[in-house]
Protein backbone atom coordinates (compact mmCIF):
# COMPACT_ATOMS: atom_id res chain seq x y z
CA UNK A 1 0.00 0.00 0.00
CA UNK A 2 1.42 3.38 -0.79
CA UNK A 3 1.66 6.21 1.62
CA UNK A 4 0.64 10.01 1.09
CA UNK A 5 3.83 10.54 2.37
CA UNK A 6 5.47 9.71 -1.35
CA UNK A 7 4.04 12.37 -2.80
CA UNK A 8 4.43 15.12 -0.59
CA UNK A 9 8.40 13.99 -0.66
CA UNK A 10 8.35 15.12 -4.23
CA UNK A 11 6.77 18.03 -4.26
CA UNK A 12 9.91 20.37 -3.01
CA UNK A 13 11.95 19.08 -6.33
CA UNK A 14 9.03 19.40 -8.15
CA UNK A 15 8.61 23.10 -6.76
CA UNK A 16 12.34 23.51 -8.06
CA UNK A 17 12.15 22.13 -11.27
CA UNK A 18 9.09 24.53 -11.93
CA UNK A 19 11.27 27.80 -10.62
CA UNK A 20 14.23 26.31 -13.31
CA UNK A 21 11.83 26.15 -16.05
CA UNK A 22 10.28 29.69 -15.69
CA UNK A 23 13.70 31.08 -15.17
CA UNK A 24 14.91 29.05 -18.19
CA UNK A 25 11.99 30.40 -20.42
CA UNK A 26 12.77 34.34 -19.90
CA UNK A 27 12.62 36.49 -22.35
CA UNK A 28 15.86 36.08 -24.63
CA UNK A 29 14.26 38.57 -27.24
CA UNK A 30 12.09 41.73 -26.91
CA UNK A 31 10.37 44.16 -28.82
CA UNK A 32 10.35 47.37 -26.72
CA UNK A 33 9.60 50.65 -27.31
CA UNK A 34 7.47 49.59 -30.25
CA UNK A 35 5.86 52.55 -32.11
CA UNK A 36 4.14 52.42 -35.62
CA UNK A 37 7.48 53.52 -37.51
CA UNK A 38 9.68 50.47 -35.60
CA UNK A 39 10.88 50.00 -32.21
CA UNK A 40 13.47 48.98 -30.31
CA UNK A 41 14.39 45.09 -30.28
CA UNK A 42 16.85 43.45 -27.41
CA UNK A 43 18.09 40.25 -26.81
CA UNK A 44 20.84 38.37 -24.40
CA UNK A 45 24.45 37.95 -24.95
CA UNK A 46 27.12 36.74 -23.15
CA UNK A 47 30.69 38.17 -23.91
CA UNK A 48 32.53 34.84 -23.27
CA UNK A 49 30.41 32.88 -25.85
CA UNK A 50 30.88 35.31 -28.84
CA UNK A 51 29.35 38.78 -27.84
CA UNK A 52 25.82 40.69 -29.14
CA UNK A 53 27.44 39.25 -32.72
CA UNK A 54 27.77 35.96 -32.04
CA UNK A 55 24.82 35.35 -29.63
CA UNK A 56 22.24 32.91 -30.93
CA UNK A 57 19.85 35.61 -30.20
CA UNK A 58 20.61 38.46 -32.61
CA UNK A 59 19.44 36.11 -35.57
CA UNK A 60 15.84 36.25 -33.75
CA UNK A 61 16.63 39.64 -32.64
CA UNK A 62 16.55 40.40 -36.77
CA UNK A 63 13.46 38.15 -37.27
CA UNK A 64 11.85 39.74 -34.65
CA UNK A 65 12.24 43.40 -37.06
CA UNK A 66 11.88 41.78 -40.46
CA UNK A 67 8.36 40.84 -39.00
CA UNK A 68 7.67 44.47 -38.10
CA UNK A 69 9.02 45.77 -41.23
CA UNK A 70 8.02 43.84 -44.32
CA UNK A 71 9.89 46.58 -46.41
CA UNK A 72 12.77 46.29 -44.69
CA UNK A 73 14.41 48.67 -42.10
CA UNK A 74 17.26 50.84 -40.94
CA UNK A 75 19.11 50.65 -37.97
CA UNK A 76 19.01 53.64 -36.44
CA UNK A 77 21.53 52.73 -33.12
CA UNK A 78 22.43 49.80 -31.53
CA UNK A 79 24.03 48.99 -28.35
CA UNK A 80 24.28 47.83 -24.89
CA UNK A 81 21.07 48.71 -22.94
CA UNK A 82 20.49 48.07 -19.03
CA UNK A 83 20.32 44.01 -18.32
CA UNK A 84 19.44 42.11 -15.28
CA UNK A 85 20.61 40.60 -12.02
CA UNK A 86 19.28 38.21 -9.85
CA UNK A 87 20.63 36.21 -6.67
CA UNK A 88 20.91 32.42 -7.41
CA UNK A 89 18.02 30.24 -5.36
CA UNK A 90 19.57 27.08 -5.97
CA UNK A 91 20.66 25.18 -3.50
CA UNK A 92 24.73 25.01 -4.09
CA UNK A 93 24.81 27.71 -6.70
CA UNK A 94 26.40 31.05 -5.36
CA UNK A 95 26.28 34.58 -6.11
CA UNK A 96 25.12 36.85 -8.55
CA UNK A 97 23.23 35.75 -11.94
CA UNK A 98 23.58 38.16 -15.00
CA UNK A 99 22.18 38.94 -18.21
CA UNK A 100 24.07 41.24 -20.44
CA UNK A 101 21.35 42.68 -23.15
CA UNK A 102 22.08 44.38 -26.77
CA UNK A 103 19.42 47.15 -27.98
CA UNK A 104 19.02 47.93 -31.87
CA UNK A 105 17.03 51.03 -32.29
CA UNK A 106 15.09 50.27 -36.03
CA UNK A 107 12.94 52.30 -38.08
CA UNK A 108 10.84 50.19 -40.63
CA UNK A 109 11.35 51.81 -44.13
CA UNK A 110 8.19 53.09 -46.47
CA UNK A 111 9.57 52.21 -49.62
CA UNK A 112 11.14 54.74 -51.60
CA UNK A 113 14.32 56.89 -50.54
CA UNK A 114 14.93 56.03 -47.49
CA UNK A 115 18.41 56.58 -45.45
CA UNK A 116 19.62 53.47 -44.60
CA UNK A 117 22.63 52.29 -42.65
CA UNK A 118 22.01 48.62 -42.25
CA UNK A 119 18.94 46.34 -42.58
CA UNK A 120 17.35 44.33 -45.45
Amino acid sequence: MDSPCRISHWMPALYVVAALMIVGCSEAVMLTHETDRGGVVTYLFKEDRGGPMGSPHRREALKVMSSKCPSGYSVLKDGEVQGYSSMSSVEGAEGEVSGRRWGIQFECKTGGNDRSRAGK
